[in-house]
């Protein structure tokens, strides 16, 4: 029997603008049935594009559209949390941009709102679902890196120009790091490394805690200075509270300690996926640069000298498409065409497949929680000097 369309919705007509070429990938799966934002210039192309779509400037109004049956969040990051809550509770799917939310106390409304609608709710971390990211998550379950005992995420990215308008007015990632001082974007550096441990899987893994530390706060005083001279606000000293780099050691529960990075404000080349497994048996370093292969070297494939020491790295291109992860190998020849290595493809199969199989997503409302948290728990471990967190348990309630 052949299952009727996802009749889906967009909140965040800018963001959102992005996915379009994605869903015609899925026209047999999905149709596109609204898109809302306050902003009606926005809404116009979408209107050309889509002609029999309807156009919402209040979010509340959407959610009382019987015809739309989920929503993807696309709004700005503050709104995340609280706009899933509510569409949840009006009987609509959820996937969210990240990250899912910044209180713990949002947080765990949105846990406990998903357990209680028994509807899907998806993050969209991307990250995740990038051919580079899924292979590694199949090598590190098949265990050819050993145990692992070290892991490393950093998303490093010079995104300055998305901090304020032309004006030189604040956007909502300026007013970001005009209030707050932390790892303010973590999923990214976070959620990939998660996964190789297992943390969504029965038996695995589990992060226990974290210790922030940041540093000062330079590269947009020096950028407003440069584009809006001294006497702009933000050329000032004092005005911004988020520091350039954000450096957190995170613990697991099994003793795996995990490095992340997390800075977008610093000017340099972008070098948004920065990760590295250590195992027992094999490693990994991602490239650093546009072009640069990701790395590879496992003890019972890769070529030892003749005492048997690891002589060199290898791409991991070279093990590929053997290794690469059952996902890819299902979708890969429709998501390589896309941006993220894949991933903006692969989070929306993945979501739709979640609400067709009735099963649970790639990255589910635990997992959104607990990486999301890291902007709550890091603000609180920068502030009392690089103290020591324990992660919330938001499975807990679910385990009985």
């Amino acid at each position: 029997m052949r299952r009727q369309p996802v009749r889906l919705a967009i909140v965040g007509a800018n963001r959102g603008s992005g996915i379009s070429r994605v869903l015609q990938s899925f026209e047999d799966r999905v149709r596109l049935t609204a898109v809302c934002d306050k902003n009606e210039e926005l809404l116009k192309p979408w209107q050309e594009r889509y002609p029999d779509i309807r156009t919402y400037g209040d979010f509340q109004r959407l959610l009382e559209d019987p015809a739309v049956d989920a929503v993807y969040i696309a709004s700005p990051m503050h709104l995340h949390a609280r706009q899933s809550i509510e569409a949840l509770l009006a009987g609509k799917h959820v996937l969210s941009e990240v990250p899912a939310a910044r209180t713990l106390e949002d947080a765990w409304e949105l846990v406990e709102t998903v357990e209680r609608t028994g509807l899907h709710y998806m993050m969209a971390e991307n990250y995740c679902f990038s051919r580079s990211a899924l292979a590694v998550k199949s090598m590190a379950e098949q265990g050819l890196f050993g145990e692992i005992t070290y892991m490393e995420g950093g998303y490093i990215h010079d995104c300055r120009h998305l901090v304020h308008a032309p004006d030189g007015s604040l956007t909502w990632r300026g007013e970001l790091h005009r209030a707050f001082n932390g790892m303010n974007y973590p999923t990214h550096s976070l959620g990939p490394v998660s996964q190789w441990i297992g943390s969504s899987q029965p038996g695995g893994d589990e992060l226990k805690s974290i210790a922030v530390f940041v540093s000062k706060a330079r590269s947009l005083q020096h950028y407003f200075d440069e584009r809006y001279g001294s006497r702009h606000p933000g050329a000032r000293d004092g005005y911004w509270r988020q520091g350039d780099s954000a450096v957190a050691v995170v613990q697991t529960r099994k003793d795996v300690l995990i490095a992340l990075r997390v800075d977008w404000t610093s000017a340099r080349p972008p070098n948004s996926t920065h990760y590295a497994v250590q195992g027992t048996e094999g490693a990994y370093v991602s490239g650093r640069y546009e072009g640069e292969d990701d790395l590879i070297w496992l003890h019972r494939r890769s070529p030892k000298a003749e005492d048997g020491q690891p002589v060199t790295w290898e791409p991991l291109k070279r093990y590929q498409p053997e290794l690469d992860h059952p996902l890819w190998k299902r979708w890969g020849h429709e998501a390589s065409r896309f941006r993220h290595g894949g991933g903006d493809f692969l989070v929306f199969a993945e979501f739709f497949s979640a609400i067709a199989e009735g099963c649970a997503p790639g990255v589910d409302v635990y997992d959104a929680a607990a990486w999301s948290s890291v902007f709550a728990l890091s603000m609180e471990s920068v502030v009392a000097g690089g103290k020591t967190i324990p992660f919330p348990d938001f499975r807990r309630r679910n385990r009985g």
